[in-house]
């Protein structure tokens, strides 16, 4: 049952010819978010669309369709008079948008001083429990509905655009990558003499949370199979934080597995795994990413829910320990980062449901 209520305006009034949506979420939310953004163009085609991001999501939106600007927010740490002059300077070209409508899609404080000092008549946010002091003040419509386990993350973002008629009949996250970004990823792909009449497989190990891992020697061992049984190409991608992580899974795997940690961009990354047949990995901005490119996954979750979290559709497996405190939403068991539902998930129940789901979906056969 629906529970959510509007406070404050109920609609929103005009033809708002500006428009700011702001999305202060990890990559991961804001791929989520494209079904928002596509919502606001469908409804209103003829308006200015702005997003501002932080800075390693803006990538991402480069080629999309429904945008006509990405403003791209840095986290920096500058003296004092430094970060003043900074922000005046940044809100004073927000200003010059000229925004008629922002729509703040957190319940944080940064996005709604950013929709406040916008200059919005209009101003849309989430309604906030730690916010009635003053951050909800600065809204002028707040929608207010209770996060439930079975309510995908995207829908539940696309709610508030509904709840004040911004509708779209599109809800699964779709990411657009422009042409020279494909030919870029070729020849990317020449240059490592990596043969593309092979079927190529990206697999994401890492997260930037380590209760979500599921464990280097497993992985290793999916991989040799991959290659023996498949004569997959495996593509090992991370961060370039990660690159010495991955090497040692590439070392141990042999041929036809490469390292691709820190060698693209996000842009490219969403690139790259367009090229591939499937993508393996860990709940993380991977996965969200190949399943917006179109490209068929296959979900590894611990303690989190793949309910909310997970790409929708049949070309999209998940994989999750089935205990009865799964999912707990911790770090770990009781939050020691370290979780044993990923720890007893064995390489044999993975490889089962893997060859399963490649086989009824033809997907590398």
């Amino acid at each position: 049952m629906d529970t959510s209520l509007i406070t404050g305006k109920k609609a929103i009034t005009g033809y708002p010819r500006s428009i700011l949506l702001i999305q202060f979420g990890d990559i991961g939310d804001v791929v989520l978010t494209l079904p928002c953004i596509r919502a606001v163009r469908e409804t209103y085609p003829h308006a200015r669309i702005a997003v501002a991001v932080w800075d390693k999501a803006s990538g991402l939106l480069e080629d999309c369709p429904w945008l006509d600007q990405v403003i791209a927010v840095r986290k920096r740490s500058l003296p004092l008079w430094e970060t003043l002059r900074f922000q005046a300077d940044f809100f004073r070209n927000l200003r010059r948008l000229q925004c008629d409508l922002a729509i703040d899609l957190r319940t944080g404080t940064r996005g709604a001083i950013m929709a406040f000092l916008s200059g919005a008549s209009q101003r849309i946010g989430l309604y906030a429990d730690d916010g009635k002091l003053w951050r909800n003040r600065l809204f002028t419509s707040l929608w207010k509905r209770d996060y439930s386990l079975d309510l995908h993350v995207a829908d539940y973002l696309l709610g508030l655009c509904e709840a004040f008629g911004i509708t779209t009949g599109q809800r699964t996250p779709e990411l657009v990558v422009a042409g020279d970004k494909q030919e870029k990823i070729r020849l990317l792909f020449a240059r490592e003499a990596i043969h593309q009449d092979k079927k190529i497989v990206a697999l994401q190990p890492f997260s930037l949370w380590g209760y979500k891992e599921w464990g280097k020697e497993k992985y290793i061992s999916l991989i040799r199979w991959l290659a023996t049984e498949y004569g997959a190409v495996v593509i090992v991608t991370g961060s370039a934080a990660e690159k010495e992580r991955a090497e040692e899974i590439v070392n141990s795997c042999g041929g036809g597995c490469y390292n691709f940690a820190g060698k693209t961009s996000i842009a490219m990354y969403a690139a790259l795994l367009q090229k591939c047949q499937f993508f393996i990995g860990v709940d993380s901005a991977g996965l969200h990413i190949a399943a917006a490119v179109g490209t068929p996954t296959v979900g590894i979750f611990g303690p989190s829910s793949p309910v909310s979290w997970a790409p929708v559709g049949k070309q999209h497996l998940i994989i999750q320990k089935q205990m009865r405190c799964v999912p707990c939403w911790e770090k770990g068991c009781n939050n020691s980062e370290k979780s044993r539902c990923l720890d007893e998930l064995t390489l044999e129940e993975v490889r089962m449901q893997v060859e399963s789901h490649l086989m009824g979906n033809s997907l590398i056969m």
